[in-house]
């Protein structure tokens, strides 16, 4: 057996893990994505074959993600469609406008935003899930934006959305319908807002319902709606925020990387009526913390642990895919109606942005963008896109998640330790470790650092292709012991 010749085990705890070979779930191509504001699109050169620091970070997480544009400025963002296209009446919700939620502004849309967005996914290889305005918008509006939206993406576009996290819409501090509204009304003019689309543009496919956190809306808009559209519904979705909002002190690093059993819960029943119907399932909006994420958590390493865990979570149990949310401070600032929770959070301390903690990509204006420590998380688990899930034993504890997966003709096994404090020494039991094994660590200074952070002992740059610096490991045995200091997480790719 052999462990890592530059770490001493002497105080490591000893934990044992057994990878099986029955095969579960494969892992999209796809998986790992992005989540930005509609909003976004004011300003056509963000999503642009132009923008290259950007392209260069997309294509670094993933040669073919998927991009989801949505959020709550989609419910405030219109078409112009031709230079005499009108601009909708801007909606102002009942009571105190101060304490409501949502944007209070209108975002235009041009047809030059829809075609430098194409440019983009062609420069990175993604695709895009597009998110049309149902909170304040007519069937006919979402007609006209997605007839050109599908004839310029074309083949990249994955499906349409229509509307974001409707659950929400009858609550006070969103006042998008009233407070009677329920899931028979949202179906209702769900289905009216999908058949205008498809009668502009036939081939359209669709997903839904982009919740915010009622998973029993999905389960239900899965067994109620898909028998109505048939083919047309290709995929389930929802979001999920792990902890919020950023200004409770409820909110800690311990409690973000203690996970959440609700979600393998709420997840295996979305995923009962997923694969009922023949469909995709995507968590198409979330983060660590909901409201622009926790300064100091958010933006550090323990994001990158925690979303390194929460991806292979859903990978483990079918997920079709995840998009972190994230972009300009401005929009998501904007999202929000201009509530800053976060810089509550900070308690008066300086801030590189004004919101948007969580983002995985810092993309400020007339900044060169940068990954930031989620970013890091979410290229460890994207190296399971393609494989076909394990089954995994383990005695380490809730604080040490293991993964397995067979990837063609490699065994790959990814440890996380969430412990801030706690060394592990762990013997792995797999036939395939009789061979060569090598080995990229992910490691930062300390869980609340915000910088520092190396995967395969590199960084991603926004100029050339990530090129990690891999260990080489050989056992003579089916018995492979290493080391995992606090705080990291290690990816093991056995030949």
């Amino acid at each position: 057996m052999l462990s890592w010749p530059h770490l001493l085990s002497a105080q490591a705890e000893r934990c044992a893990l057994q990878i099986s070979t029955k095969p579960g779930r494969e892992v999209p191509k796809s998986f790992t994505g992005l989540s930005y504001e509609l909003s976004q699109l004011t300003e056509p050169e963000f999503f642009s074959a132009e923008h290259k620091d950007l392209v260069e970070l997309f294509r670094n997480l993933s040669p073919s993600g998927l991009l989801r544009i949505g959020g709550n400025t989609s419910e405030f963002c219109w078409f112009q469609a031709t230079p005499s296209t009108v601009a909708p009446k801007l909606h102002v919700p009942t009571g105190d406008i101060s304490k409501n939620w949502m944007p209070h502004q209108l975002f235009k849309i041009t047809p030059q935003a829809i075609d430098t967005l194409a440019s983009f996914l062609h420069a990175t290889g993604w695709s895009a899930i597009y998110g049309l305005n149902f909170g304040n918008s007519t069937p006919e509006r979402a007609a006209t934006e997605a007839e050109y939206v599908a004839k310029t993406l074309g083949e990249k576009l994955a499906f349409f959305q229509i509307g974001n996290e409707p659950d929400f819409y009858r609550d006070a501090n969103n006042g998008t319908r009233p407070a009677g509204w329920g899931f028979e009304d949202y179906v209702k003019e769900w289905v009216a807002y999908a058949d205008a689309v498809s009668a502009r543009v036939p081939e359209a496919r669709f997903g839904g319902p982009d919740t915010g956190a009622s998973s029993d809306w999905v389960v239900r808009f899965g067994e109620e709606v898909a028998p109505q559209l048939g083919n047309r519904l290709i995929a389930l979705s929802g979001h999920y925020y792990a902890e919020g909002p950023p200004n409770d002190p409820r909110v800690t690093t311990a409690r973000l990387l203690a996970g959440d059993p609700q979600v393998i819960r709420s997840t295996q029943e979305i995923m009962r009526v997923a694969d009922m119907q023949h469909l995709s399932y995507h968590m198409s909006e979330g983060n660590s913390c909901y409201r622009g994420g926790k300064p100091g958590m958010s933006n550090a390493f323990a994001a990158s642990l925690w979303a390194a865990d929460y991806l292979l979570t859903l990978a483990n149990l079918g997920c079709g895919g995840v998009n972190l949310h994230g972009g300009d401070s401005r929009f998501l600032s904007a999202s929000l109606g201009n509530h800053n929770p976060g810089l509550e959070a900070a308690k008066g301390e300086a801030q590189a942005a004004s919101n948007g903690f969580y983002t995985p990509i810092a993309s400020e204006q007339h900044q060169r963008a940068s990954a930031r420590p989620v970013y890091y998380g979410m290229l460890f688990a994207q190296q399971f896109a393609g494989a076909v899930m394990l089954e995994t034993n383990s005695d380490g504890g809730s604080q040490l998640a293991v993964y397995a997966a067979q990837k063609q003709k490699q065994t790959l096994v990814a440890l996380i330790n969430k412990s801030a404090d706690r060394n592990l020494r762990c013997s792995i039991h797999a036939p395939q470790f009789q061979h060569r094994v090598r080995a990229l660590r992910l490691t930062a200074p300390s869980l609340n650092a915000t910088s520092g952070v190396l995967f395969g002992k590199t960084t991603v740059s926004t100029t050339e292709r990530w090129k990690p610096h891999y260990d080489e490991l050989r056992s003579s045995s089916q018995v492979l012991e290493v080391d995992l200091p606090a705080a990291s997480a290690l990816l093991l790719f056995a030949e």
